[in-house]
């Protein structure tokens, strides 16, 4: 309703107006009454008259019909109101006519509608050409009647293909209960046999009426199917309660355990662990139950492990100036390299060491591991030198070099003189022979440091 048009009055009670009215909703003052307005939103309402109290009459024919009461309002808006109705039912009986003249919907229920629509029209609280419209309802009704008996025909074709269809459903469910249910997967099981009921459930409200003997026969069936099946699953799911009930049970404890470790708080972790190991290997309880106890499970690991969290962040704020002080020792650790003579090398390292232990652990544990392996990395290159130092200037090690360094001498002497005998006889392959060999023994001796 927009702003500007006026409010309604309530709606009029139709004939017979002795009836009592309900309470009036408070309307605009009206102009004053007239014996009889024809309304001009319609040509229906040439068909009605309204009296001074507001009845509302209809035409039939020669007579006039009272239709109903509408005193609260103008003679216009009376009339109006019955014209609506009016304008209502002729609305029904157009659009079944368009329905029968599209084709396609069943002629008996077009047939039925009419017979409706003949009975609505008449004695109608309504204004308008009322039999004009039982009119048409009627001839309508006549020109279906062939149409209503081919209809007969198709619907018994269609009752004998639905008889068909069902027993096959029948059939389909009986198969199923005769399978080894002990062995099948009940979820497929269930989904088909599910998969039939709305199949069956489909035909049942959209396709024609079965005989009810037969009907219930087919059903009874399909019923007594079902229950073979049912039967055997709630055997299974009664036993697979048993086992989640164990399960559920198991995990309860586990639960109560794990919150009885929050006072010991990271020292409970390691036995926390150790009821996360039993939980794995209790089994399921059921998804809501696994849920439920799985949340109250880990809110007492999550606070063991918030305050391993706290503590580390304790010893994190308490290990700056320990990180620092190492930082430090790293640079002075530089020097080790730098210091050509082994031994105060080793002396400077060592003292670094024992400073680097005295500091204690440093946290976090990742920061920790980064300083060792930059000292470690010092650490190694001073005991390579050292392992150099070592086999350069071990006694049994020079000895044996010396040694060596003797036999390669009186190789080299003598190659050179088959080198310079070969040369001198012109025999270029012994002179190969010779130099080859002789340059091998010279590359051994300098490596000997000879």
């Amino acid at each position: 309703m927009s702003a500007n048009e006026p409010s309604k009055p309530t709606p009029p009670i139709p004939a017979p107006p002795a009836k009592p009215m309900p309470r009036k909703v408070p309307a605009p003052a009206a102009a004053a009454p007239v014996a009889s307005v024809p309304a001009s939103s319609s040509s229906s309402a040439e068909w009605g008259r309204v009296s001074e109290d507001g009845t509302v009459e209809v035409r039939e024919g020669d007579a006039w019909r009272v239709v109903g009461q509408y005193p609260d309002g103008t003679p216009d808006e009376a009339l109006a109101y019955f014209v609506r109705k009016f304008d209502d039912i002729a609305f029904k009986v157009h659009a079944l006519e368009q329905r029968q003249q599209a084709g396609g919907a069943s002629a008996g229920d077009l047939a039925k509608q009419a017979g409706h629509l003949i009975d609505e029209a008449t004695d109608a609280a309504a204004v308008g050409d009322l039999a004009g419209l039982r009119d048409r309802l009627n001839a309508l009704t006549a020109s279906l009647s062939e149409a209503t008996e081919q209809e007969a025909q198709q619907a018994k074709e269609l009752v004998d293909k639905a008889i068909a269809e069902r027993t096959l459903l029948v059939e389909r469910a009986e198969a199923i209960a005769a399978r080894d249910l002990s062995k099948v997967q009940w979820k497929q099981v269930t989904a088909e046999l599910g998969e039939l009921f709305d199949t069956w459930q489909a035909q049942q409200q959209t396709g024609p009426r079965l005989s009810k003997g037969l009907s219930q026969q087919l059903w009874k069936r399909f019923r007594d199917a079902r229950a073979v099946v049912d039967k055997q699953r709630r055997a299974f799911y009664s036993e697979l309660d048993d086992t989640h009930k164990v399960a559920r049970d198991a995990k309860s404890r586990l639960v109560e355990r794990a919150e009885a470790l929050a006072p010991r708080g990271t020292d409970g972790i390691p036995a926390y662990r150790n009821l996360l190991d039993e939980w794995k290997a209790a089994g399921r309880a059921g998804r809501k139950a696994d849920d439920a106890l799985w949340a109250r499970f880990k809110a007492a690991g999550d606070a063991l492990y918030a305050a391993r969290a706290e503590q580390a962040a304790a010893e994190e704020a308490e290990s700056g100036p320990k990180i620092e002080a190492r930082e430090a020792l790293l640079e002075e650790a530089k020097a080790v390299a730098d210091e050509s003579n082994i031994k105060r090398a080793r002396a400077l390292l060592t003292r670094i060491q024992q400073q680097w232990d005295e500091l204690g652990r440093v946290f976090p544990r990742e920061k920790e591991r980064a300083l060792d392996d930059r000292l470690r990395v010092i650490e190694s290159a001073l005991k390579a030198r050292e392992e150099v130092d070592w086999k350069k200037n071990n006694p049994e090690t020079k000895a044996r070099a010396n040694d060596m360094s003797s036999q390669l001498l009186e190789a080299i002497e003598k190659l050179e003189s088959e080198l310079a005998a070969a040369e001198k006889a012109g025999d270029k392959k012994a002179a190969k022979t010779a130099a080859d060999a002789l340059e091998a023994r010279r590359t051994w001796l300098s490596a000997l440091g000879g």
